[in-house]
């Protein structure tokens, strides 16, 4: 089978309107306070989906590591008495089998899971035949293709309804936060799969219930079709990821307070003024692109100049100056310095490489 087989991509299985919210605690604990956590959360009218864990995979032994089946009973009952359809995380086939005969309705595959193709495929034979709906988490590491290749193999079994959640990355450097956001390996995954429903889970990007309300509007201004937030009765006394949970309560006040704007506007006016801004951006980006060439047209006449007098590549202390100066006079323009920054670190590297190349050449123009 081709590698390049497009997907079969559903995208209108998800209920009109947005945000699409899934919601419920991090593990289905005790049968009490599963059933209590979706009775708060269906008395907001604002939850579509019930999601609790009952297999919880842990760095090490020793830790809770969930109910097992014996949740997903607790599962189904809060389905019957609130009539939230139900979901949980699958880690394996047997995972599968175990939700299919119990009657879940939704299943999504989580991050480690992702990042093992292996593992992956199990799940995807398991749901061979079988049309429920599944959500793929990205894998720990910001690794797009791993996304994609995972979300392509359950595609590959004959599943309909797909979509993906971003809940962010695990790298050195995460900020504020427990889950690096990587926004732009979201925005990738949208680009690559335009029509593949994609939710955000601010829970475990944030790690901390003070940041989810930004996260959330973050979201959904980056047109995702909504979000996967852990809710628990009693957050504090939670098994596991406590800091991370609200109360349903406290879930309902965030959603209320969300700004949920339209994707496009029927206005002819704001069309016809938004296609005027873009026309202004497609000239500047043509200037910015011919500015690009030529500068690395001079870079390539300083390698072979360099060449030419034995010198190195890389002068230290001019990339240094060149940093400095550029940085100082982005700031006056009202530019980030960290943009400007990373602009000019992708700009030198490519320099680098062209200089390199014409250090190689066995002939040089003068």
């Amino acid at each position: 089978m081709s590698a390049d087989q497009p997907l079969n991509i559903n995208s209108g299985w998800l209920p009109a309107g947005r945000p699409f919210v899934i919601s419920g605690p991090c593990a289905a604990e005790t049968e009490a306070q599963t059933i209590e956590t979706a009775r708060r959360l269906r008395a907001l009218d604002a939850i579509h989906v019930f999601r609790a864990g009952v297999w919880k995979p842990r760095t090490r032994p020793g830790h809770y590591e969930g109910s097992g089946e014996a949740g997903l009973a607790w599962l189904v009952r809060a389905k019957e008495e609130t009539g939230l359809p139900i979901t949980t995380e699958v880690a394996n086939g047997a995972h599968v089998d175990a939700c299919l005969r119990s009657g879940v309705d939704m299943l999504w595959v989580g991050a480690r899971t992702t990042s093992s193709p292996f593992a992956v495929q199990e799940i995807a034979d398991a749901l061979r035949g079988v049309d429920v709906p599944v959500f793929v988490k990205n894998p720990p590491s910001p690794d797009l293709e791993l996304w994609i290749g995972a979300i392509e193999r359950l595609d590959r079994s004959g599943l309909s309804r797909l979509g993906a959640v971003h809940r962010g990355f695990s790298v050195f450097d995460k900020g504020p936060f427990r889950n690096a956001p990587m926004w732009d390996i979201a925005i990738e995954l949208k680009t690559h799969l335009p029509g593949l429903p994609l939710l955000c889970d601010p829970s475990h990007i944030c790690g901390n219930r003070e940041l989810i309300q930004h996260v959330a509007q973050k979201a959904l201004d980056l047109e995702m079709d909504g979000l996967m937030i852990e809710s628990h009765a009693n957050p504090d006394a939670a098994w596991s990821d406590a800091k991370q949970q609200l109360t349903p309560e406290a879930l309902g006040q965030l959603l209320a307070n969300l700004a949920v704007r339209e994707r496009s506007s029927d206005d002819k006016e704001f069309e016809e003024h938004l296609e005027e801004l873009r026309r202004m951006i497609d000239s500047i980006d043509d200037d910015i692109m011919h500015k690009l060439a030529a500068r690395m047209a001079i870079v390539e006449k300083i390698g072979a100049f360099k060449r030419r007098h034995n010198v190195t590549i890389l002068q230290v202390e001019r990339w240094e100056a060149i940093i400095r100066s550029r940085s100082e006079s982005a700031s006056s323009m009202g530019l980030g310095e960290q943009f400007v920054s990373d602009l000019l670190r992708l700009i030198h590297r490519e320099a680098i490489q062209l200089q390199e190349r014409v250090m190689n050449e066995t002939k040089v123009d003068v």
